[in-house]
């Protein structure tokens, strides 16, 4: 248990969780409020409160269901912006990097190897390799070791002997070097829960539709929760403004012009089977417009991603055909046996929010965050990368506490582990004497200790009663019906879509995208929130519908004729309330 405002909070982040949040918002003044449940928003959240401040977060759908679901999951200093002689911001990401491995969620964030193909003999290999270098030098300059090994160069027969999958004439040698991954969404919902364990009011399918002033001053805001359909006031001595590509939307609300536009970039991923591709490490390659990745995920491949410019529907971007085919192109140049659509189990398709400048090319935007005060009582915070959330998260704290009386301490979240982090080594170490005890295979405990780290004790203990939610999930087999069960009771997972989609990634890793999980996961979930048989039979139809409408956008040639098939499919919100 933790002690947040002096009122003891439990580490569960359940339905009865957020009623006692909404509960409290209504009725007290917060020090911060923050809108918006993304990786900054919720970052934000988690350093206000850890800085003894009261804090409410607010998220009008879930936690990480925009952009903060739908990344490369990388956490990484970014090589490209070493070429745009961005310095400082790789410096950054490099740091944060580190800090996550080993510290705040070496659960969830781990080393990942990638290849760097070279086609030149002997410039590139000595221009690739200064990169290189340098970006191990900024991995150590943060005043701990980086968690990762430093880069190796390879001969063209050490890169086929570790990817046998590679085309033999289409490199002449290449560099390995490491970065990170993880579980995008999952992180955001743990850093959501974190919030709440410290005691931030947390509320997620809550959204903001007014702001409340007093002159000039922000001092809260009108927002609706679209489970109960009520409309209440939050007031607040300082809001933070987390949107991200939906910043400009949220600012119009203060009748504020803005002083920086935020333009949204779409980046499509495809996830393959592991065994379409023969390969100990990931690859990056470059491309005429960007960067490509081959991301090891699990018992999948990532391969991404796009940078275009999307002026559409910000809810739900839809990748096209093209977009698809665009993947499939690039990727194939490398490989020796070509990947076709029939090898694609999954496809998603998130936004960047970039801040925008004279450049018409979303990949030439920047990448840097921007913090401004830009109304009294309003902080905004918009651009960064998802590495760098808790640096923006500080900046935008220290801009909102910089208008509270009083000494407000520094922010302390470098030492704040997110919850499940704390011993999880140790009971990575105690892997098979875990599977042992519990009659377990050790590869069950292995995955449950990577997503819930030390937290692994309460699916166990959910198991211990009820032995039944130990099965598999049809056609997901990686996960158990007690992951179900627990995203509802414990993760804020509210429908459907937030467990197949989020909580787990059985919508992108399922050959069928979940479609014969839903009906069991609706009747696990159906347990904890109470639904009866026809909510739950909606809650499957609407799941079934955004799939059937995310395939056929993905036949489409264009981005227009996509977001029209997507759409076709009803939103969460209209079938709820």
């Amino acid at each position: 248990m933790a002690q947040g405002n002096s009122v003891s909070i439990s580490s569960k982040l359940g339905p009865e969780e957020r009623a006692a949040a909404i509960r409290r918002l209504k009725e007290r003044e917060v020090d911060i409020l923050v809108i918006g449940g993304g990786i900054v928003g919720t970052g934000a959240a988690l350093d206000a409160v850890t800085r003894g401040l009261s804090v409410g977060l607010l998220e009008a759908r879930d936690f990480g269901s925009g952009t903060s679901s739908r990344s490369s999951k990388l956490v990484h200093g970014g090589i490209r912006y070493l070429e745009q002689l961005d310095f400082g911001l790789v410096r950054e990401a490099l740091i944060e990097r580190g800090l996550l491995l080993q510290r705040l969620a070496p659960h969830l964030v781990k080393p990942v190897r990638f290849l760097f193909p070279l086609t030149h003999r002997v410039w590139e290999r000595a221009y690739i390799g200064a990169g290189m270098l340098l970006y191990d030098i900024f991995s150590w300059s943060g005043g701990r070791p980086p968690g990762v090994p430093h880069h190796r160069h390879l001969f063209k027969r050490q890169m086929l002997r570790a990817i046998p999958s590679l085309r033999s004439d289409a490199f002449t040698g290449g560099i390995t070097y490491y970065d990170a991954q993880v579980d995008d969404a999952r992180y955001v919902a743990d850093l959501a829960r974190t919030a709440s364990f410290y005691g931030a009011h947390v509320a997620n399918r809550v959204r903001v539709v007014g702001f409340l002033k007093v002159g000039e001053r922000v001092v809260g805001v009108k927002a609706h929760d679209f489970e109960s359909g009520e409309t209440f006031d939050v007031r607040a001595k300082q809001v933070v403004n987390a949107t991200g590509v939906w910043t400009d939307e949220t600012q119009a609300m203060v009748g504020e012009r803005g002083q920086f536009k935020v333009r949204a970039s779409k980046g499509i991923h495809l996830v393959v089977p592991r065994d379409r591709f023969q390969s100990k490490m990931g690859v990056i390659l470059r491309t005429e417009k960007s960067v490509l990745f081959v991301i090891p995920w699990g018992r999948h491949w990532i391969i991404g991603t796009t940078d275009t410019d999307w002026n559409l529907d910000k809810a739900h971007p839809a990748a096209t055909a093209a977009d698809i085919d665009y993947l499939l192109e690039h990727v194939n140049r490398i490989l020796a046996v070509p990947l076709t659509r029939e090898d694609v189990e999954g496809v998603y398709a998130g936004l960047r929010p970039l801040l925008a400048g004279e450049s018409e090319l979303t990949s030439k935007l920047s990448r840097e965050h921007i913090v401004t005060h830009s109304v009294p009582g309003l902080v905004v915070v918009a651009g960064g990368k998802w590495t760098t959330y808790r640096v923006m998260a500080k900046d935008a704290i220290d801009a909102a506490v910089s208008a509270l009386d009083g000494r407000i301490p520094e922010s302390v979240t470098q030492d704040i582990p997110l919850l499940g982090a704390e011993g999880y080594q140790a009971a990575w170490n105690k892997r098979s004497r875990i599977a042992r005890a519990f009659g377990v295979h050790r590869v069950r405990i292995e995955h449950l200790l990577n997503r819930y780290g030390v937290l692994t004790d309460e699916i166990l203990d959910l198991l211990k009663a009820r032995p039944e939610l130990g099965e598999p999930i049809p056609g997901a087999d990686d996960y158990i019906e007690a992951e179900i069960l627990y995203a509802a009771s414990h993760e804020g997972a509210l429908h459907l879509d937030d467990v197949l989609a989020r909580r787990t990634r059985i919508s992108i890793e399922a050959w069928d995208r979940g479609v014969s999980a839903a009906p069991v996961a609706a009747r696990l979930m159906a347990e904890v929130l109470g639904w009866d048989e026809a909510r739950t039979e909606r809650e499957i139809q609407t799941y079934l519908r955004r799939v059937q409408a995310e395939r056929e956008s993905q036949l489409q040639p264009d981005d227009e004729s996509a977001d029209r098939v997507r759409l076709e499919a009803p939103d969460i919100v209209t079938t709820s309330a």
